[in-house]
Order: C-alpha cells, then sequence, then structure tokens
C-alpha cells in the first residue's frame, strides 16, 4: 500500500473505445489524425479500431481504413477489439499489431452487452486466442463491470478474481479491471484488487476506470499503491457506455497524466501535445473536453 511504482504505462482507449457511442459519425480522416497526434504526445499503446460488426456499432466500421491510414511509429502497439474469430481475422488482415476481447464479472451484463452468458462467451474467445497464438499475436483481456452492475449492481470481489483468471488461463497477456459504471470506489477497488491479487500478480493487471461520481482518480491512486502499473484513460474523456444510464467516459488522459507528473510517476507523455490532441478532437466533436487538467491548462495558455 503506497508504494506507488515509478514509471506507468498509459493505454490510450480514446480512439476506440471512446469513439464507438459517438451519435453522429466520426470521419476516419479524423480518426486517423487522432491516432497519429496520440503516437506524437508520446503515447505507445492504442486502441486504434474495433472489428464488432458494423449493424451493432457503426461508428467502428471503418476500423479496417485506420489501420491502413495511419503512419505507424515503430515504438507503439496498434491494438484491436475482435469479439470473435471472423473480428480476429479483419485486425490480422489490418495489421493490428494485437487484439483484445471483451467479457465481463456480471452475468446480466454479459447478455446485454454480447448476447451471451459469461460462460458462452469466453468459449466464442477460445478461437481468438488460438488464432492469436498460431500469428504470434498478443491478446489483452477486458473485464467489465468489476465495481458495480447496472443490473446487478454489487459484484463480489470473488467473482471478479474468477472470471480474470479464467481469461488469463486462455492465453490473455494482461487482465484490464474495467469499472465500466464508474460506481468504485477507493475501500471498494482495494477490496476487488486484493481479491484478484490473490489469483494474478500485479504485473499482469490492468485498471480502466470511468468517471461516472468523480472517483476515477481516487480509484487510480488506489490501485497504484496495490502495485499496478499500466492504466486505461481516454484523451478528453471520451466515451461512455451504452448499456449503463448516465455512465460518463473514460477517466481522461489528461487528468491521469497531470496526477501521475505530480506524483514523479514517468510515463513518456508529453503533456504540451496530448493536450493539442485534446483540443483536436473536442473542437471536431463540438464540445469542451470532459477533463479538468485540460480546461485549467488549455485556459491557461
Amino acid at each position: 500500500m503506497n508504494n506507488f511504482p515509478e514509471q506507468v504505462t498509459l493505454v490510450e482507449v480514446g480512439p476506440r473505445d471512446g469513439l464507438q457511442n459517438e451519435k453522429h459519425p466520426v470521419t476516419t480522416q479524423t480518426k486517423i489524425e487522432l491516432v497519429e497526434r496520440l503516437a506524437e504526445a508520446g503515447l505507445t499503446k492504442i486502441e486504434t479500431g474495433s472489428f464488432v460488426s458494423p449493424k451493432w456499432v457503426p461508428q467502428m466500421a471503418d476500423s479496417g481504413d485506420v489501420f491502413a491510414g495511419i503512419q505507424r511509429n515503430p515504438v507503439v502497439t496498434y491494438s484491436a477489439l475482435t469479439p470473435n474469430h471472423k473480428g480476429f481475422e479483419l485486425a490480422m488482415a489490418a495489421g493490428a499489431d494485437e487484439v483484445a476481447i471483451f467479457g465481463a464479472a456480471s452475468q446480466s451484463f454479459s447478455q446485454k452487452n454480447i448476447n451471451c452468458s459469461i460462460e458462452e462467451s469466453l468459449e466464442r474467445f477460445a478461437p481468438v486466442l488460438d488464432a492469436a497464438l498460431a500469428h504470434g499475436k498478443r491478446v489483452r483481456g477486458y473485464v467489465s463491470c468489476v465495481l458495480g452492475c447496472p443490473y446487478e449492481g454489487y459484484i463480489a470481489p470473488e467473482q471478479v478474481a474468477r472470471v480474470s483468471k479464467l481469461m488469463l488461463d486462455m492465453g490473455c497477456y494482461e487482465i484490464s479491471l474495467g469499472d465500466t459504471i464508474g460506481t468504485g470506489t477507493p475501500v471498494k477497488t482495494r477490496a476487488m484488487l486484493d481479491a484478484v491479487m490473490t489469483q494474478i500478480p500485479a504485473s499482469r493487471l490492468a485498471v480502466h476506470f470511468h468517471d461516472t461520481y468523480g472517483q476515477a482518480l481516487a480509484n487510480l491512486t488506489m490501485a497504484l499503491g496495490c502495485g499496478i502499473q499500466v492504466i486505461d484513460s481516454a484523451v478528453a474523456g471520451l466515451g461512455g457506455c451504452p448499456y449503463a444510464k448516465g455512465a460518463s467516459g473514460n477517466v481522461a488522459t489528461e487528468d491521469v497524466l497531470y496526477m501521475l507528473d505530480g506524483m514523479g510517476i514517468r510515463t513518456g507523455v508529453n503533456m504540451d501535445r496530448l493536450l493539442d490532441t485534446s483540443r483536436f478532437i473536442s473542437q471536431t466533436l463540438g464540445r469542451p473536453p470532459v477533463s479538468k487538467a485540460a480546461n485549467a491548462l488549455l485556459a491557461a495558455r
């Protein structure tokens, strides 16, 4: 506890998780420029797209074109969400560096989000992991609703640990624990991580918090004190959850970076360039950043 790491990796999820629920179309060129700007800011892991059915996520229908259009930085990992084997094949054709699968600690959320039980979802993921192994590609696992579900409410930490361990044992190199609706608090975060870390070491875990109730940075501080060194975030606080009423976006990369910089924790991300990126995507979408740090620092320029 309170033994903070010297360095943290930020996983930028804005281009995928952040934009996927935008109501108005975002152009392919905007997505390409967003990814390139994020890479120039020093982010080395960027969720670039998602190969899901365009019927369900129309905003991601052009992910192949985004991958094809970006000028790649050799130190950046460009990843894609792939819910099934077909999605994996499309991601490989597009040149994704790694892929991710998306599960849940809540049976109800799993049914609403991907129309199957937790157990059925893991069965769907098995061919993806087999194919990834054959292609020499790494697979990241997401577990959603780790600190609460919009349908079930409380989720037992032991359930989070069970699902996370199953995904790790299937071959995921890292498990990202997501507070999908942002209801978590530091005490709940600690209890959940204590349970998960009886099964999985901190070095194989990441955290993915939403800021619906303004608790994301407090939860992140708790996670850092527990030894977590990988944090998911989205530039300008993009995103939300369509299955969780009132759930605001992912914790803003600018806010996380401001906090980590202030703690003396290295990330390799340049705040000035990140702010330029935040302003770019916010102006494109026609609204201010959902980031206190971005709004304050941009106003002070």
